[in-house]
C-alpha cells in the first residue's frame, strides 16, 4: 500500500511530540519532522515507480503556490473526476438563469443506457436539476451525467466539446473530454495539475454551489446513496470534492481542505485501491496543509466567458428556454405510423382539422409567422409546445447531417378534444428530398412522415 510505512512514522512523530509527560527539545522535533518528510518523499517516489498510473499534486488554494507535485503534468485518465467539469457547466447554466433547481432533466435512451454507477432512471422519465447535482456528487451516476450533457449541449459529444473548450479557458491546457461521465475513452485525458485547477475554479467561481460536494448522502425514492468520498467527516477540514475509478485510471481523488484560514486542493491519481488512495491522500494533507498560507491572493483561476449552451438554440414566443426539458429520442408518440408513404400522409391529413398558423421555433420571434408550404416532414406529435420545441432542437442537433439546414416549426391542432403539437421540419424542395430525409432519419431512430403541405 502506498505510504503505509510513512503513516506509521508520522503517527509516531505525532504521538511523541504531543506527549505531555515527555517534552521534546526543539532540535529533536525538527530532526523528527525532517526524517518524516524524507520518508514521505521516498514513499511517493517508490509508489510512482511501481505504478505508472500514479500522479499527485497539492496546491495552496489561497496563494496558488505548489506544495507538492509528482508527475503532475503527465497524462492520466480522469474517470469520474470528469463529473467535476459536468457540474461546473451545470452550475454555470444555473448562474446564467438557463437552469433552475427545479428544471426537469429528462433521460433519453442514450442516457438511460449508461453503465453503472447509475441512478437507473428509465428513458422518458426525469429528475430535477438539484437531484441531478446530488446524484453526481454522491453516487457519481453516469446516466445522470449523460442526461445533463444532453440537456445543456444537445448531444453528449457536443457537450464534451463544450467541456473541453471550458477547460482550455480555465487554463487546463492538457485536458480533453469526450464524454460527461468519465466512462472509459482512451482520448479522454487530463493531469493532476489540471484537476486541481478545476477544483479551485469550482470553489472560487461557485462558492454557494460548492457546498453540494460536502453532501454526506442522497436519498432518492427508497434508496439512500452514501457519498463515495470517505474522507468527508473523517479528516478535519475536508469539504469535497470527487472520487473516480476505472480499470485504466486506477483510484482517483480530488480533495478540498479548508480550516483555520488555510485552504488546499490535493489530487491523487492511480491508486491501487480505494483504501490505499484515501490513506495516501491523508498523508499528503498531513504533510502539506500546515505549509499553506492564511493570506488570500484573490481569484486564482480566471473566470471564462459565459458558455453559450445549446439549450438556447431554439425558442418560441412566450417560452422560457430554461424550462424546456430534453425528451427521450425514439419513444415519443406520433400521429401516424413510421413508414413513409403517400397513403399514410393522406390518411393522417384527412382525419385531422386544418392546422393552425405555425409558430416560430427559431431565435427570431415575430407576432405572426407565415404558414409553411411545400413538402414538410413530421417527426412527432407531443402533448405540449415545450416538448415539441425541445424535440425539434434535439433532433436537429442529433441528426445534423439530415436536419441541420432545415426549418423547424410547431403546429398545434385539436383532435377528440385533445390539443397536440406537431414537431415538423420544412425546407424541402420536392417529394424526393422529403422522403429521402425520412429514410435517413431511420438510422437515428426517429419516426417520420413526409407530405405536401401546400
Amino acid at each position: 500500500m502506498e505510504g503505509s510505512r510513512v503513516s506509521n512514522v508520522l503517527s509516531q512523530v505525532f504521538i511523541v511530540s504531543s506527549s505531555k509527560s515527555l517534552p521534546i527539545p526543539p532540535l529533536v522535533q525538527a530532526v523528527s519532522t525532517f526524517f518524516a518528510a524524507l520518508l514521505l518523499v521516498l514513499a511517493f517516489s517508490a509508489a510512482a515507480a511501481a505504478n505508472p498510473k500514479y500522479a499527485s499534486f497539492v496546491i495552496d488554494a489561497n496563494t496558488g503556490k505548489t506544495l507538492h507535485e509528482r508527475y503532475a503534468d503527465s497524462p492520466r485518465y480522469p474517470a469520474s473526476l470528469t463529473k467535476m467539469m459536468t457540474l461546473y457547466m451545470l452550475f454555470e447554466a444555473m448562474e446564467q438563469g438557463k437552469v433552475s433547481k427545479s428544471t426537469r432533466i429528462v433521460f433519453s435512451k442514450h442516457a438511460a443506457s449508461m453503465q453503472p454507477s447509475k441512478l437507473g432512471i428509465p428513458a422518458g422519465k426525469s429528475i430535477s436539476a438539484e437531484n441531478a447535482i446530488l446524484a453526481l456528487v454522491t453516487k457519481s451516476a453516469n446516466d445522470v451525467a449523460a442526461a445533463v450533457a444532453e440537456h445543456l449541449g444537445g448531444t453528449e459529444s457536443g457537450f464534451a466539446r463544450m467541456m473541453t473548450a471550458k477547460a482550455r479557458a480555465l487554463g487546463m491546457s492538457k485536458t480533453t473530454f469526450r464524454n460527461a461521465s468519465g466512462l472509459p475513452d482512451s482520448r479522454q485525458v487530463t493531469t493532476a495539475r489540471d484537476m486541481a485547477t478545476l477544483g479551485i475554479a469550482l470553489q472560487q467561481h461557485f462558492p454557494k454551489e460548492f457546498r453540494y460536494f460536502s453532501t454526506p448522502s442522497f436519498k432518492y425514492g427508497k434508496a439512500n446513496f452514501r457519498n463515495h468520498n470517505r474522507l468527508l467527516g473523517r479528516v478535519r477540514g475536508v469539504d469535497g470534492i470527487k472520487t473516480g475509478y476505472t480499470r485504466a485510471s486506477g483510484f482517483n481523488l480530488v480533495s478540498s481542505v479548508n480550516t483555520g484560514g488555510r485552504s488546499i486542493v490535493a489530487v491523487v491519481m492511480g491508486g491501487k485501491s480505494g483504501a490505499s488512495r484515501n490513506a495516501h491522500m491523508q498523508e499528503l494533507i498531513a504533510a502539506t496543509f500546515s505549509k499553506g498560507s492564511k493570506r488570500k491572493r484573490g481569484m486564482l483561476v480566471a473566470r471564462a466567458g459565459g458558455t453559450h449552451f445549446d439549450i438556447d438554440a431554439v425558442s418560441v414566443a412566450g417560452l422560457s428556454p430554461k424550462d424546456v426539458p430534453v425528451p427521450a429520442f425514439a419513444d415519443r408518440p406520433v400521429d401516424a405510423p413510421a413508414p413513409v408513404a403517400a397513403a399514410a400522409a393522406v390518411s393522417e391529413l384527412a382525419s385531422t382539422p386544418a392546422p393552425r398558423p405555425a409558430e416560430p421555433v427559431d431565435t427570431i420571434q415575430t407576432a405572426s409567422t407565415p404558414e409553411r408550404t411545400g413538402w414538410v416532414i413530421q417527426i412527432a406529435s407531443l402533448p405540449t409546445q415545450e416538448e415539441a420545441v425541445e424535440y425539434l432542437r434535439t433532433a436537429q442537433g442529433r441528426a445534423g447531417p439530415v436536419l441541420g439546414s432545415r426549418d423547424p416549426f410547431v403546429e398545434e391542432f385539436e383532435k377528440g378534444g385533445v390539443i397536440y403539437h406537431r414537431a415538423r421540419f420544412a425546407g424541402f424542395s420536392n417529394k424526393s428530398a422529403a422522403w429521402g430525409a425520412c429514410k435517413a432519419l431511420k438510422k437515428y431512430e426517429y419516426s417520420c412522415l413526409a407530405f405536401d403541405n401546400s
